[in-house]
This record gives C-alpha cells, sequence and structure tokens, in this order.
C-alpha cells in the first residue's frame, strides 16, 4: 500500500476537528443550521489554514443524505466519495491552470444543469484571484444570481487582486494563520496517534518554523520524522531545520551586558562553524530582546515564558532602552543579510554594531563619583601606581639632548604596591567599595548585584537575587574573589545568599539614581514657561520618555 503524507491522512473530516478558525466554523455551522445558506462563499488566507478543507465539508454539510446539517455523517454515500475525490457534484478547479474566459463559459454552461446525484452542485474554485479580468467580467450575473442547486466557493491567498465586483457578491471569512501553540497541539495529537516517539523541543521547533500554516508544520513534520529514522527529536530537528540553539541567544547577551567583543565574536564564530543559519541566529536574538522587554514592561507576562528565569535575569542587566535598541538592530540585520557579503559576515556585524551603539548604561566605567554621590561614602585611598600615573597640571615639553657619557641607563623605580584596603564594615559602603575594584565583564555585573550581608573573619557573605542567580557561577565567584583578595591583601572566603533583591547593591543605587535624574529631568521640562504655554494652549501632552538631558555642545547626554 503506497504511503500517504500526514497532510492528506490528516485532513480534518468536519468542522470540530478544524483548529484555530472558530470565527469561520461559528458562522458556517449557524448559517447551515438555520437554512441561511449564501450562493457564494470566499475564503481567505495563507496556506495550508484551512481553505479547501472548509470547502471540502462545507460540500458535505450541504450533500450529507442525512440532510443540510453542520455535523454530515461522514458515513453515507455522499460523505465518503468527497472524502474520497470522487463525487460529481463536487467540481474543483485551479484558477492558475483555467484562467482564461472560454474555461469560466464553459463551467457556467454547465452550472445550469441539475445535480447528478447530490443536492447541490458545489463549485471550488481555488487561487481564483489568477482569473483574467475577462474571466471575472464573464461570471460576474451568476455569481450574483446562481441557479438554486449551485453554490460557489472561492478561495484565494491574494483577495486584494480580485475585483470589487466580485468581492460584493461574496460572503467573505478570512482564515487566520494558526500559532505556535495550537500547531503544535495538533502534532502532538498526530504523532501520540501514530505511536511515533518524540520530544516537546522538537515540536515546538517544528510549529514555529511552520510559520502560522499547519500544512506546512505537517510536511516539516514528515521530514523530520524521516530524517530522525522514524524519531521527532530536538536536537535533529534543529539540524535539520538549521535553527539556533537559545544558548547561542543567552550567550550573546552574556557578552553584550559584559561589552566583551571577544566572547561576541567567538559566538558568531561558533555559530558559522556549525553551520548554523545567520537568518535563524537574528531572529532568536530578536526573539530573546523581545521577551526582555516584555519582561521589564509587564513582569507577570513574562512568568509564562519556559526561560523566564533567564529573560528577567537578563532584563536587570539591561536597561529598557538597551533592550528595545537591541532588538532594533537584529530585527535591521536580519533583513540586512541580503546586502551582505556573505551571511557570516553580516552576522558578525550586527552583533558588532549591538556593542558599539551600545547605552553607556550596558557598561558603566568609573561609578565610583556616582557612587559617593549617591550614598554620601567618602572616596578610599587611590592605589600609589594609579597617584603615581596621574598627568601632572600642565603639559611637559620633551626636549632632545646628545648624550654625555657612555653610562648604561639606570633602571626605573619598581613601582610600588598598592595599599590594602580594609572591607567595608556595613552595606551602606559596599556599593562604592565594589566601584572602586574596577572589575570587567561577568565579574563587574556580578559585583554591581550583590549586597553586603555579613563579615566574619576571613568569611564574606553577599546576598544575591534570584533573577541574577546565574551569574553566581565559579568562574565569575573566582574573578570576583581574586579582586576582592588583591584589594584587601588577605585571603578570603566567599559564599553567595541567593534571595530577595538586593537593595543596597551597586546596580540598585545607579537605577535609583537614574530614576532620580529622569524624574528631576521631566519636572524641569515641565516647569519651562514655553512648555506650560504649549500644554495650556494645544491641550498637548509631555512623553517622559522623550526627555533628555542636553550637553553644552548641543548633543544629548
Amino acid at each position: 500500500m503506497s504511503y500517504q503524507v500526514l497532510a492528506r491522512k490528516w485532513r480534518p473530516m468536519n468542522f470540530a476537528e478544524l483548529s484555530g478558525q472558530e470565527h469561520v466554523v461559528t458562522a458556517l455551522a449557524n448559517s447551515l443550521s438555520r437554512g441561511r445558506i449564501h450562493h457564494a462563499y470566499l475564503l481567505t488566507g495563507t496556506r495550508g489554514v484551512g481553505k479547501t478543507t472548509i470547502a471540502r465539508i462545507l460540500a458535505k454539510s450541504l450533500n450529507c443524505l442525512t440532510g443540510v446539517t453542520a455535523t454530515p455523517c461522514g458515513a453515507c454515500a455522499a460523505c465518503t466519495d468527497i472524502d474520497a475525490g470522487r463525487f460529481v457534484d463536487l467540481l474543483e478547479l485551479d484558477a492558475a491552470s483555467n484562467t482564461g474566459i472560454d474555461n469560466m463559459r464553459e463551467i457556467l454552461d454547465n452550472a445550469r444543469y441539475a445535480p447528478t446525484v447530490g443536492r447541490y452542485k458545489v463549485y471550488l474554485i481555488d487561487e481564483v484571484h489568477m482569473l483574467s479580468k475577462a474571466a471575472f467580467n464573464s461570471m460576474l450575473k451568476t455569481l450574483e444570481e446562481p441557479p438554486e442547486h449551485v453554490r460557489f466557493v472561492l478561495a484565494t491567498t491574494d483577495p486584494q487582486k480580485i475585483p470589487v465586483t466580485v468581492l460584493s457578491r461574496c460572503l467573505q471569512f478570512n482564515l487566520k494563520p494558526l500559532t505556535p501553540a495550537l500547531i503544535g497541539a495538533r502534532i502532538e495529537h498526530i504523532l501520540a496517534a501514530e505511536g511515533i516517539a518524540h520530544e516537546a523541543g522538537g515540536v515546538a521547533l517544528i510549529a514555529r518554523a511552520a510559520q502560522g500554516s499547519l500544512r506546512d508544520g505537517l510536511s516539516l513534520l514528515d521530514q523530520a520524522i524521516a530524517f530522525g529514522g522514524g524519531e521527532v527529536r530536538e536536537d535533529v530537528v534543529r539540524t535539520m531545520l538549521g535553527t539556533v540553539d537559545r544558548e547561542y541567544g543567552y550567550r550573546i547577551a552574556d557578552a553584550l551586558a559584559a561589552g566583551d567583543g571577544t566572547a561576541l565574536l567567538a559566538e558568531s564564530d561558533a555559530m558559522v562553524a556549525r553551520g548554523l543559519a545567520a537568518g535563524f541566529a537574528l531572529e532568536e536574538l530578536a526573539s530573546l530582546f523581545h521577551r526582555v522587554a516584555v519582561a521589564q514592561v509587564v513582569p507577570a507576562a513574562a512568568a509564562a515564558y519556559d526561560d523566564a528565569a533567564r529573560v528577567t535575569a537578563f532584563a536587570g542587566a539591561f536597561s529598557p532602552e538597551a533592550a528595545q535598541l537591541m532588538y532594533q538592530i537584529a530585527a535591521q540585520g536580519r533583513a540586512d543579510l541580503a546586502l551582505a557579503p556573505d551571511e557570516a559576515m553580516g552576522l558578525s556585524m550586527t552583533l558588532l554594531r549591538m556593542l558599539a551603539f551600545g547605552p553607556a548604561a550596558l557598561v558603566p566605567e568609573a561609578p565610583v563619583a556616582r557612587v559617593e554621590r549617591a550614598t554620601g561614602a567618602r572616596p578610599l585611598p587611590r592605589p600609589a601606581a594609579d597617584a603615581a600615573s596621574a598627568p601632572g597640571p600642565g603639559p611637559t615639553i620633551a626636549t632632545m639632548t646628545p648624550a654625555r657619557s657612555a653610562e648604561p641607563p639606570r633602571p626605573a623605580p619598581a613601582p610600588a604596591a598598592p595599599a590594602p584596603v580594609p572591607l567595608p564594615a556595613d552595606a551602606v559602603a559596599w556599593p562604592a567599595f565594589v566601584a572602586s575594584l574596577g572589575l570587567t565583564g561577568m565579574a563587574a555585573q556580578l559585583a554591581a548585584q550583590t549586597e553586603l550581608k555579613s563579615v566574619a573573619g576571613n568569611a564574606l557573605t553577599l546576598a544575591l537575587p534570584v533573577a541574577h542567580k546565574h551569574l553566581a557561577d565559579k568562574a565569575y565567584a573566582d574573578k570576583l574573589k581574586g579582586a576582592l583578595e588583591q584589594a584587601t591583601g588577605r585571603k578570603l572566603l566567599l559564599a553567595f545568599e541567593v534571595g530577595a533583591p538586593a537593595e543596597s547593591s551597586l546596580a540598585a543605587l545607579e537605577k535609583r539614581e537614574r530614576a532620580q535624574a529622569r524624574a528631576q529631568g521631566e519636572a524641569a521640562f515641565r516647569d519651562e514657561p514655553f512648555v506650560r504655554d504649549l500644554i495650556s494652549k494645544f491641550d498637548g501632552q509631555v512623553k517622559p520618555d522623550t526627555i533628555a538631558p542636553i550637553a553644552r555642545d548641543g548633543n544629548a547626554k
């Protein structure tokens, strides 16, 4: 027996089996139940969403031997013949192959005759927008006043090309693309019925790759079953589709948050080496920053994500402006791939653009002064090496003089070792101490998110919010521990307590300072007489997000 593809084998046989088109099913079922049957229907929508399927179910509903009903029996001769494609009173026509006026006249001439075996003669014209203008004109009168035994069902993916004179004579239904959740549920049902082993991750990848078309999803499912040797596994499906593992997106976001260009290019090279499509990589990155933006604006909505913990952590590492900018660069980079010399170069250039144009808030270079203003703490003593390298009060002019003796040059004195700095005694002084360490990368992110809990001898306990617990990685913790030991001149034991948000951390203080500066700027802007006049005379509104301080050189800070 020949194999039947899943898209044909599992085509819905009644309205109850249709997925995602409830607005169309409800209208058709009510009209059939009440006997209010229109003479012409127009079904529009993208490929594989159920246009032909609905037309065939409608033909069964009209010709079922039990009577006109919204629930055809599926067992009578008319229903079985329609399912098998041999019902003589259901005429399926491809408008792409029958575009001329002669073809349309032949169809309309046959419409005058009564049905052979059924109750109604149903004409299903697929891709009707391909008909010529003369063919459309020839069918107008018949389409408006067809014989009582004729019903037209027109289907198209491009309704804009259909003349308005035809549109006005039809009852139009727009079939919407299916969501990945609906496609995934249908695929799960089919796999369970077929007894095929599968993983939820692989099904989710197929559902997303289908892009709203259930038929495309089932075609990909057939391919995945063949590629995986009778199973649907996530890694196999990912290889087949060329999609990018989410971990790549997480590592790229970590590198962006740390301002680490080396790690960023390393991830780009790793994706190229594995043969992953750059377009999929940028789509995944844009999807990640979309989830981050949602978590920043509507935290409750982000709780439903399967990677909610990681998304929440990135929402704290990036400012809202940075998340929006990263999404925009990723989306634009995806569109610009066709203009790049090759995809690998386009991908790396997009990532470098994210790093180059990211807001300064991503990688704070010298936060000591800001922390001192926010906390009122006194500055810590500067190391002697830094003081020695500080520039003098004025410029120094070097002159060339001839050597007077052949004495070898004296070796430069070794720089003095930096004086050890005592550990802060309480949580108030901890942010200024962290800012003075000069950390970079993920170790700086870890230190900025911590709050001092206790110091007992050489044991140092730091509080870390749950959203940033992934920063307590051993590599990042060891870098922080080494920096603390170098600054204090003593061996330390470092421990983390994961719990509530740290209110006295460097990151929290900087966030409050930015909010305060934004509020002060907004208040000053609203107090401007010119702004007040504009609001009062023109009933204007101020958008706080567009207010930015202007530096003396005329550029926004």
